[in-house]
Order: structure tokens, then sequence, then C-alpha cells
């Protein structure tokens, strides 16, 4: 085994890529390659300076400690959302890609089989794999979630350097089988509770990847809504109810039980068959006419 060398270290994950056939994973995999190539061209960081493993549906960079940390964070955080939004917008729904990434720092050395070993390298794979960063990136509009080591946060992003705003940093614990991590999430935290399993194939997808449509929410005083209003029943998706005297009802019914409904323009008066989409019964004022001024 070599001896251990200091090495920046940059993961990216695919989310859901499990999920995909093996023609969509093939372009996936292509479009990886290519986002990381262009984030690491971007911030200077060319081929002389990094070593790459593919872990399939992920890729491993071990990036020089001479390499600016800096242009690295900024890359990430500017030139890898455009790039996702630009390609997501032109690709189907299947094809869309979404990414989870980890920047860490420490010693790696490589073993009589060429594998990369090192407990930094590990403690680096754990925060990629927790379940607090893939709960991130479902609620991330720009298809991208980024988090980085403690030792990365207090040597480079805490000293707020331009384009890598520290406030934008959020320190987390994340529990891995080998006891917490302390870690610093870009963006928003997800929710304290939520449950941050990754969600499975059958959720219904929603804008650019694969995130769970939003739930529609309940009017006030339907089913679903939070307030004390009782319990009346959400019909705003309810089949139209059977006509009365038992007839079949053909589309909506409309019932006015005393009192005038106003539509706009003329009147109608008493049971009302054969009304278009339905039947009225009652009386309907349509306008501002009056019993008084039928014609």
């Amino acid at each position: 085994m070599t001896h251990p060398v200091s090495r920046t270290i940059l993961l990216l994950d695919i989310e859901r890529f499990s999920d995909r056939d093996d023609v969509e994973q093939a372009y996936l995999r292509r479009m990886l390659y290519d986002v990381t190539d262009r984030a690491l061209e971007t911030a200077g960081i060319d081929e002389t300076l990094r070593t790459r493993a593919d872990r399939g549906d992920s890729v491993m960079e071990l990036i020089d400690a001479n390499a600016p940390v800096t242009a690295l964070l900024r890359a990430l955080l500017t030139e890898v959302p455009v790039q996702l939004r630009a390609m997501n917008r032109m690709a189907s729904r299947s094809a869309q890609m979404r990414l989870r990434g980890v920047v860490a720092g420490g010693y790696v050395a490589v073993d009589d089989l060429a594998g990369w070993v090192g407990s930094d390298l590990n403690h680096a794979c754990r925060l990629l794999d927790a379940a607090l960063l893939r709960a991130a990136l479902r609620e991330r509009p720009d298809d991208f979630a980024l988090c980085v080591s403690d030792s990365v946060y207090q040597g480079v992003v805490r000293h707020d350097h331009p384009g890598v705003p520290a406030a934008d940093f959020h320190q987390v614990t994340v529990g891995t089988k080998n006891g917490p991590l302390t870690a610093w999430l870009h963006g928003p935290v997800p929710a304290a509770g939520e449950d941050h399993r990754e969600r499975g194939a059958g959720e219904a997808p929603g804008g650019s990847g694969d995130r769970p449509a939003p739930a529609t929410p309940a009017a006030p005083g339907t089913t679903g809504d939070t307030g004390d209003t009782g319990d009346t029943e959400d019909t705003r998706n309810r089949p139209a109810p059977a006509a009365h005297r038992g007839a079949p009802a053909p589309g909506p019914v409309l019932d006015v039980n005393g009192g005038s409904v106003s539509f706009g323009g003329g009147y109608v008066a008493g049971d009302q068959h054969g009304v278009s989409g339905g039947r009225v019964t009652g009386d309907v004022v349509m306008g501002s006419k009056t019993d008084g001024d039928r014609s």
C-alpha cells in the first residue's frame, strides 16, 4: 500500500439511478461525466491534478491538495446547477438527472489492488449516502444538493470567500453506522422529524427530475384542512349525484331550495328540465330581475 497523501475528495451521485432502465442509465452516466468535467474545468482543475474512480451511479474524484478548494466550491454552487437545468429542460422525464454532492478533505492511500482506502474517504462516502442529504435534494429546485465535511467548512467555507457564502451553509449531524458525523449542508435543512428515507419509484414525479409532486392543499372546511371546521366532506372531485325522483343525472345538478341565485341576465321560474349539462330546480334569477319584472 502507498503512503497516505492529502487529497480533496469530490463525490457526485445520481438520484434514483436504479429506477432507470439500461439505456437511461448509460445516458445518465455520460451526462454525469460531462457535468463533472465541466465543473472541474471551470474551477481550473485539469486532468493532471485529479484521479477518478467510477462507482456506477456516482463518480469519485481525488484532487491534488494544491488545487484551490474555493474555486471548486464556486463551480459546484454555480456551474453544476446551470448545467443540470439546461440539460433537464431538453430531456424526457426518465432521462433527467439530479445530483447529490460531497466535498471533503483528508488522507487517502492506494492499496495493492489499486483501490483507494482511508477513514476520511469512508466518512465522505457516508455523507454522500446520508438520508438527510437525500431529503435535502428532494426539496431543492436546482436539482443539486451539496454537503461539505467539517474540515472543509472550518478550513475554507467559514472564511466567507467570494462565491462561497458561509451563511448559506448550515451545520448538521449525520447518523451513520460508524456513529454521528458533523457536516455542513448548503441551503435549507430538512425539517426535524421528517422521513429522510429515499422515496420509491412509485412516487409521482413533478417539475425537473423525479421530485415527488406536491399534494394539492384542501380548501378550508374540507377533508384534509387542519382547522377546526367540523367534518365537512370534500366534494371537489365527487361525481355528480343522481337526479331527483330516481332519474340519472347526465351532469352536475344545481339545487335551489328557497332564495335565489344570480347569474346575470334573464329570469327562470319553477323547476326547469332539459337544461344543458343538468337540471335546475327552484327559482333562479339571472341579473337584477324580480318576480314583478317577469315579461
